[in-house]
């Protein structure tokens, strides 16, 4: 099922090894205020783990070169959701209207 995210927090990880593998994240909260999900950015040559879903909190790992695509769509995108299926984690807007613009 997939759930609108209405709030986001981004941290970035210092150091060379970054942490836990992961060189950055993005919260995703829902309309209730809780953890919906970790979108997790890793450099080429860090350890990806695979995507899953733990106590309804879904983590997503994705190159640290879509983070700033990732960013734009919730910077600008509205509804924006967020659900897990096939072991992976989908982040999506909803359908709009060619041309609509900004």
């Amino acid at each position: 099922m997939a759930t609108e995210i209405t709030n986001y927090h981004i941290l970035f990880y210092g150091s060379p090894d970054g942490y836990q593998t992961n060189r950055a994240q993005i919260s995703l909260y829902g309309a209730d205020g809780k953890t919906r999900a970790f979108v997790r950015f890793n450099d080429q040559g860090m350890t990806f783990e695979n995507d899953y879903e733990s106590n309804g909190i879904i983590r997503m790992h994705l190159p640290s070169a879509m983070f700033e695509n990732v960013l734009d769509v919730l910077r600008n995108e509205k509804p924006v959701y967020i659900y897990f299926a096939q072991n992976r984690g989908f982040l999506s807007t909803s359908k709009e209207p060619v041309g609509e613009g900004e």
